[in-house]
């Protein structure tokens, strides 16, 4: 199939129209949908949609009693153990030096407790490991060669998380892309500059030269596609699972890989309390996927949990965090494009929603998420902006 950087981001090119707050659901309109209009029932699990052939379990467990951590993270474990999901865990796509390190963070509702890991290597399930940090030490967050030593020492085995498929992409994006992301201003710099649009794009400059490095490599022509795609658009896929029981008891859980060929040693929101998960037994849990810098600099999860509080709807609450992050670019819909963020919100009475910044993907006409309150399913998430972001680092 040949590749098309037009055929990536066509929706995204319907025009200025697109790029415009969403008037159906700016204001979490609560007849818009199941997820807004906040309908109770426990138990429930609630989980981004890459946990959705894994929500049955958790679901099962949490309906036969087992803790609510224990049903979250029984989600989030499935893609970690899964060698195609290269998004999470063994298979993740791997930092700049081809390493997969790994983070991850829960807080447990019943007992106000919280457990993180960040910079993991060698070892795949880290939501297991943040819980059992939380557990067996006096702190709540250890990083790097400290966490996968600690990790080892309580039984977790050790394995090469780089399947061969990701090290294929992995040497794609060396070979084709390695000097162009990371490095340099971001896009939160007043130094940033918006990349030119018209004409004929470097991706498209690059198309031939990319197709024939990645037979080389051996990767199959049937997968090369994707694999130029997740070359050219590093993605930082996440899980983030959240459970409330029959007795009201709610856990939330978030792990990734991070973000494909970063810098080594970067740490997302993933791991931080309060940005990349945040429960408060008395209120709720929410959690988060997307940019990480950017959901760290609004504290995110806890933000959210913050407006439930307050008494606003959950899609209500997580429409305002999306609204401080587009804040924070003083509403600048050339940058924004560039930023993807969707936070999953569960009240302590069952009410529920995910909110998302943009309402496609460049893979789905639609965002989603998963819910499992006896009857498995998808839905669609709220979005503040209707389009598709274009993915971060810029091509230029």
């Amino acid at each position: 199939m040949p590749f098309s950087r037009r055929g990536f981001l066509a929706t995204a090119a319907l025009g200025g129209a697109s790029l415009v707050m969403n008037p159906e659901n700016a204001e979490a309109d609560s007849q818009s949908g199941p997820a807004a209009r906040n309908e109770r029932k426990h138990p429930i699990v609630i989980c981004s949609l890459n946990g959705f052939n894994y929500i049955d379990a958790g679901f099962q467990k949490l309906s036969a009693g087992a803790d609510t951590l224990d049903a979250a993270i029984e989600v989030a474990q499935g893609p970690e153990n899964d060698p195609k999901d290269d998004s999470v865990g063994l298979g993740g796509l791997p930092n700049e030096d081809g390493v997969v390190e790994l983070d991850a963070s829960c807080m447990h509702g019943p007992t106000r407790r919280a457990g993180a890991v960040a910079g993991v290597h060698d070892i795949k399930n880290v939501a297991r490991l943040a819980k059992t940090v939380m557990e067996r030490t006096g702190h709540v967050m250890l990083v790097g060669d400290g966490a996968t030593r600690f990790g080892l020492e309580h039984g977790f085995p050790k394995e090469n998380l780089l399947t061969e498929e990701s090290r294929k992409k992995w040497m794609l994006w060396k070979e084709t892309m390695s000097d162009r992301d990371f490095r340099g201003p971001g896009l939160s710099s007043p130094e940033f500059i918006v990349p030119q649009e018209g004409g004929k794009s470097s991706v498209d400059e690059r198309r031939e030269h990319m197709e024939r490095i990645a037979a080389e490599l051996g990767i199959p022509a049937e997968e090369r596609l994707t694999a130029i795609h997740d070359v050219l658009f590093p993605h930082s896929g996440t899980i983030n699972c959240s459970a409330l029981n029959e007795k009201g008891e709610m856990s939330t859980v978030t792990t990734t890989s991070g973000l494909a060929w970063k810098i080594p040693g970067r740490a997302g929101d993933s791991p931080i309390i309060g940005a990349g998960c945040f429960c408060d037994q008395d209120v709720g849990a929410a959690g988060a996927t997307g940019n990480g810098e950017e959901n760290i600099r609004i504290c995110g999860a806890q933000t959210i949990v913050e407006n439930m509080r307050k008494g606003m709807e959950p899609a209500e609450a997580g429409l305002d965090a999306l609204k401080r992050i587009a804040r924070n670019y003083n509403g600048d819909m050339k940058k924004l494009r560039y930023i993807e963020m969707t936070y999953y919100v569960l009240r302590k009475d069952g009410a529920y929603s995910s909110v998302t910044l943009w309402s496609k993907t460049q893979k789905q006409n639609e965002r989603l998420f998963a819910v499992h309150d006896g009857a498995k399913r998808k839905e669609k998430c709220v979005a503040l902006f209707e389009g598709v972001p274009l993915g971060f680092p810029p091509l230029t």
